[in-house]
């Protein structure tokens, strides 16, 4: 078992800290907004620190799953940064979706501190990090991943090493661009067999089990056709991630014209109001 410290109590990082205390790790965890650590201990009754630096004081991996680029640059530098509190050979595990350009940044810092850096966003929503069974796509050394996985396997259904540094957050891309195209045209879909008077969870029952199946049709028609959006990865982080999957293209030369449209189909439902709804809110625009 490690001394592990997690930064960022949020919809994912609140069930993925508790599961490394169920499996035993010694937990210390960090965030900004103390209420979330009460609520926190009391489920789980582990230890806190009052600043990231603190709280990965000793620690042999320290993970992390906060916001976007700079609440990661902010719990990661300068003195109160967990890399100031991190023992020389411990690992800082990023579970944040964020660019690769900052995940190679922090990973330099990191070497250059001696610490070891892994990218490993995840996917699977909140119900996959409650549940334990996130899909973890990583970048990093060989060694620091080895060293790593056995921790991870804590919420993990599947835990890979893609490749090197900033191969996780490419990975994590290429996840968001599929969930962008997949969740327009189950909106899509799902609009038009209603405009068309159709039982859509009957023909969601016969079309799920063809080439038409996904994860999003198999977990999300049943709200989506009752016009109930509060399951998970708000529609505003999803337009953060698919800002840095257009960047990201823009940086190496790709073409995502589906992604920029959905994109800005997004910004139709933040512009009536659903940008905490759920990604499915997508079909809300086509009503």
């Amino acid at each position: 078992m490690a001394k592990v410290a997690f930064l960022g109590l949020g919809v994912m990082g609140f069930p993925m800290a508790g599961h490394l205390v169920a499996k035993g790790h010694d937990v210390t965890v960090y965030n900004r907004s103390s209420s979330k650590v009460e609520a926190w201990q009391t489920r789980h009754g582990a230890a806190s620190a009052p600043t990231p630096a603190k709280a990965a004081e000793g620690a042999d991996f320290v993970m992390a799953c906060v916001g976007d680029d700079n609440d990661l640059r902010s719990v990661c530098l300068g003195e109160t940064g967990a890399f100031a509190g991190m023992r020389k050979g411990a690992v800082f595990v990023d579970h944040t979706t964020v660019s690769a350009l900052v995940t190679r940044e922090l990973a330099g810092a990191a070497a250059d501190l001696g610490l070891g850096f892994i990218d490993a966003p995840v996917s699977g929503g909140q119900a996959g990090a409650e549940n334990g069974q996130l899909s973890i796509m990583c970048g990093g050394t060989e060694a620091d991943y080895a060293r790593a996985e056995p921790v991870m396997a804590a919420y993990a259904r599947i835990c890979r090493r893609i490749g090197d540094s900033g191969a996780g957050q490419l990975a994590k891309m290429m996840n968001q661009i599929c969930i962008a195209g997949l969740m327009q045209g189950l909106s899509e879909a799902l609009a038009f067999g209603q405009k068309a008077g159709l039982d859509g969870e009957k023909v969601v029952e016969v079309i799920a089990q063809g080439a038409a199946g996904s994860w999003q049709m198999a977990n999300r028609h049943k709200t989506m056709l009752a016009d109930r959006f509060d399951f998970g990865f708000a529609v505003d982080w999803m337009r953060k991630d698919l800002g840095i999957c257009l960047d990201t293209a823009d940086e190496i030369g790709a073409r995502l014209p589906v992604t920029a449209l959905v994109d800005q189909f997004y910004k139709d439902v933040q512009l009536m109001g659903g940008g905490r709804n759920d990604t499915s809110s997508l079909i809300r625009r086509l009503r």
